[in-house]
């Protein structure tokens, strides 16, 4: 049996494969890979392509600032707006696009702000994290009947189709949000694999990839023992009866056992071993935890990976001691985002691969100063700010506007369901495609626009 065939194969899983799948963490990973293939098959299987929109993205790299980052202290500053507003950022910087300023903890992007475009208008009016955060990863309203899939889980589906790599269509680094289940209704096939380890560590120790206290040597002379102790096969020759039948199972089994190594000890693990990068290059991204999952994330878009997420550590629920927490975490936001964009172009690997950064939602404009507070802001999904780039957005352009103190939407709304079908166009996916519901429901990869579903359309302006 070769690989695609049986990769692509439309028989329903058994109790053999079930077994297989449990074999090994890797082994069930490898497995599920193949699964997800299969089951893409199930999907409405067009390209999708709005009016002049050519699709050129083949991988995503979401950065996902959980716990909403504050607009107006970041890519949105109203120096004008006064200390209530600006707080202890009251200053904006100039950056290397003329008209377009940011917040002064922003320097390395500022110098990078031709390769990205800015959405100032983002707005859905959800101040709560689980629902939000639904929201904007899926674009369907939350409440709804059905749990829908995150766009990571989509791509798993339609891209992983494709996608011939050893490594999971998607990854996140390192640690699950949390928020919602990502996969919804498309079952645990779809959960994107979580790395866990610190990419910043001496060793990324990768769950179920790298082991914390196994040699690959050891790892080796584990697989020779295990190929000496099989003596079934051999015990099989005598029996040609049942040889035709275990053949072809056994044949799906190897393959999966040495995919499994490969991820382990080949290929795959290659991709998570950053001691390969230039020490000067790991430096550029910042030697902290962000900065190394932005330069393990790039690695993964070398390798084909169609969908990676960045789940910031520590998130920006800032609702206490605001101004400090950001002044602690910037820097390495910046530092970390402005390598990943510069080295991705550099790699010419930016025209093919969508990054974009953003929260569930915003911060509160006006900053509360009264205890328990103490200078801080709370949830705000009425107006805020994301960034684009790579993988067919134009870059050094803003998309809308907010109002003079960054309260409402000033200029060209954009609601969830623009920007993420902005980069399904993009990377060809038919947001009006039928997904594969296990109980036949009719549901799209997108809900079409109505009265419970705002949109302000794509973002054709930067595509």
């Amino acid at each position: 049996m070769t690989r695609e065939k049986f990769l692509h194969s439309d028989a329903p899983v058994t109790r053999h494969g079930s077994l297989m799948q449990g074999t090994t963490t890797v082994g069930g990973l490898v497995l599920a890979n193949g699964l997800r293939r299969s089951s893409a098959t199930a999907a409405t299987d067009e390209k999708g392509k709005v009016g002049s929109v050519r699709s050129t993205a083949k991988s995503v790299i979401q950065i996902f600032l959980w716990g909403g980052m504050s607009h107006n202290d970041t890519w949105d500053p109203k120096p004008d707006a006064g200390r209530d507003y600006m707080g202890e950022f009251g200053k904006a910087i100039s950056t290397n696009v003329a008209g377009t300023q940011l917040c002064e903890l922003f320097p390395e992007l500022a110098r990078q702000a031709d390769k990205y475009s800015l959405i100032r208008s983002m707005t859905h009016g959800n101040n709560g994290h689980e629902t939000a955060a639904y929201l904007m990863q899926t674009g369907h309203q939350p409440g709804e009947r059905l749990a829908y899939p995150s766009i990571g889980a989509v791509f798993s589906l339609f891209r992983g189709r494709d996608y011939a790599g050893t490594i999971p269509p998607y990854v996140v680094l390192t640690k699950p949000q949390g928020r919602f289940s990502e996969e919804g209704f498309l079952g645990p096939l779809f959960k994107p694999f979580a790395t866990g380890g610190d990419p910043n560590a001496s060793r990324f120790q990768v769950e179920g990839v790298v082991a914390p206290s196994i040699s690959d040597a050891r790892q080796l002379t584990r697989r020779e023992l295990c190929d000496g102790m099989d003596t079934l096969s051999r015990q099989l020759a005598a029996h040609p009866q049942i040889v035709d039948e275990m053949k072809a199972k056994q044949e799906a089994y190897d393959l999966i056992l040495e995919e499994a190594y490969d991820l382990i000890l080949g290929r795959g693990r290659e991709v998570f071993d950053l001691s390969k990068e230039d020490a000067a290059l790991r430096d550029r991204y910042g030697r902290h935890t962000f900065g190394q999952e932005c330069l393990a994330a790039r690695r993964m878009v070398e390798a084909g990976v169609p969908y990676v997420v960045i789940n910031y550590p520590g998130g920006w629920d800032t609702h206490k001691d605001h101004f400090q927490r950001m002044r602690r975490q910037v820097p390495s936001l910046d530092q970390g985002l402005a390598t990943l964009l510069s080295d991705l172009s550099d790699r010419g690997l930016l025209e093919s691969t969508v990054v974009w950064c953003c929260g569930e939602f915003g911060r509160g404009p006006k900053v509360d100063w009264q205890p328990p507070w103490n200078g801080g802001r709370n949830h705000y999904g009425k107006v805020f700010s994301a960034l684009v780039a790579g993988g067919g957005f134009k870059g050094g352009q803003i998309v809308g506007a907010s109002d003079q103190k960054a309260e409402t939407v000033a200029d060209r709304p954009v609601y969830p369901v623009d920007l993420l079908g902005s980069i399904y166009a993009l990377a060809g996916v038919d947001t009006n495609a039928r997904l594969p519901h296990p109980l036949g429901l009719d549901a799209r990869v997108l809900p079409a626009a109505s009265d419970a579903v705002k949109s302000g359309g794509l973002l054709t302006e930067i595509m």
